[in-house]
């Protein structure tokens, strides 16, 4: 096999290129604030008018066109102008084309919330806990650490927390009963050997085709945020990855999971296959665990065989561990540009479109969770669990999960874990204290 990926050069490139990605980035946005471009736009806005983006997902379009029409039937007088975020090669790169062309709406709802510090500080989102209200809506809403977690490091709130998809390890309930197992493996010890009896020729070719698992073996920084970045926060009890301008990764937890990953790999238990452009895996029973969301519920009763049989579980965490498991939230939060001729009307309109009562409508519309406390315990909305009783794990997670750490280059940083990743854990070619090592040097000349 030819890795050509680790060739110097071509990594050397790779690291130059997402540098200056970065840099452009930050750039562009203070420059924006140098020229006094960022809080004005160039065309006349109605102050009595805001304009509303979301995210491209079908089942957050129907939400928010429903959400839209009940404010407009309410507040003719003030309505809201309503599109999914246009297309383009990602919503992060079309919201700042926006940016650089004045051309942002008054709200976004589907700002990743380790993009927001890097937005924070070029000056381009409206301080929420400045307006009138906030602060009571928000402790209301979330309790003490996800307030923290959505603080940026100047001490203003730039967000407001409004959905999570916990990561979970799903299981093929039938393959694990196949090798004598009624329950999924909950430590590193356990899922090795589950993953020695689950590893087969089923078709004789002598060649394995059945594993405990896969992972995307894709190098692209955000991959690392549904395998390593889980089990780092599960067995480090939700640890930040860097805290300040201090990297804090490469520690027991990272070397941990790091070893973990690399044993299974090294053992032919996960295939280096990237398994694309053919049928899933998971539902042919391929594999038997998955690292994923609650997504994935919707596309697994459309497309499982009949008779198959899945369940959640938390993800696997070391031996020794001990207390709740976390997990990434994969959270996703809602911000008000600058822009806004009017913050007070966007953050009453953004008040309305995560009340209780539409945060039930977006539980039943999309089968994702609002990020408010107490919700599995909530009898207001025990009536859609009772109903979907596949959301109950992911409810129940809901209270032990983190989004990301506050730093204006964590695409960076998990670009940086992303690299050594592959080296170390996917073709075992560097050793998993260098590899962090490295990981961590990097990132220190970044911060």
């Amino acid at each position: 096999m030819v890795m050509h990926f680790f060739d110097g050069r071509s990594v050397r490139r790779a690291r130059m290129v997402w540098r200056c990605r970065q840099v452009v980035y930050l750039a562009v946005c203070s420059a924006l604030i140098l020229s006094g471009l960022a809080c004005t736009s160039t065309r006349q806005r109605n102050p009595n008018e805001i304009i509303y983006w979301s995210s491209n997902n079908p089942y957050e379009i129907e939400f928010a066109r429903l959400v839209v029409a009940e404010w407009n039937r309410r507040h003719p007088d003030t309505p809201v102008r309503y599109q999914p975020v246009p297309e383009g090669q990602s919503s992060e790169e079309v919201i700042l084309a926006a940016v650089v062309g004045k051309t942002t709406p008054d709200v976004y709802s589907n700002m990743w919330q380790g993009d927001v510090e890097a937005f924070a500080r070029a000056g381009v989102l409206v301080p929420l806990d400045t307006l009138p209200g906030f602060l009571e809506f928000l402790y209301q809403r979330c309790d003490s650490a996800v307030v923290r977690e959505a603080t940026s490091e100047d001490g203003h709130i730039y967000q407001v927390p409004w959905k999570i998809n916990p990561i979970m390890m799903v299981y093929n309930v039938g393959l694990f009963r196949a090798i004598g197992l009624d329950r999924p493996p909950a430590t590193y010890s356990e899922y090795l050997q589950a993953a020695e009896k689950m590893k087969a020729d089923t078709d004789g070719d002598g060649y394995v085709d059945r594993w405990i698992g896969y992972l995307n073996v894709n190098v692209t920084w955000w991959k690392r945020l549904f395998d390593f970045y889980p089990l780092y926060l599960a067995a480090s009890e939700g640890a930040p990855l860097v805290t300040g301008n201090r990297v804090v990764f490469n520690n027991r937890y990272a070397r941990e999971v790091f070893q973990f990953l690399r044993r299974l790999y090294a053992g032919g238990h996960l295939p280096r296959d990237p398994m694309e452009g053919r049928q899933d895996p998971f539902i042919a029973g391929q594999v038997a665990t998955q690292f994923t969301g609650p997504w994935v519920v919707r596309y697994l009763e459309k497309f499982k065989p009949e008779g198959f049989e899945y369940r959640f579980a938390p993800v696997p965490v070391p031996d020794d561990h001990q207390g709740p498991v976390y997990t990434y939230g994969d959270p996703k939060n809602i911000v008000i540009f600058g822009t806004s001729p009017n913050p007070r009307l966007a953050w009453k309109f953004v008040r309305f479109m995560i009340s209780k009562e539409n945060d039930r409508l977006f539980l039943e519309t999309t089968d994702q969770l609002p990020r408010r406390r107490n919700l599995f315990q909530d009898p207001y909305f025990q009536a859609y669990f009772e109903k979907n009783p596949r959301m109950k794990p992911f409810a129940r997670q809901a209270q032990y999960v983190r989004g990301t750490d506050v730093c204006p280059v964590l695409k960076e940083v998990f670009d940086a874990i992303s690299q050594q990743f592959e080296a170390s854990v996917i073709y075992g070619v560097v050793p998993v204290d260098k590899a962090l090592e490295e990981a961590a040097r990097r990132v220190r000349l970044m911060l």
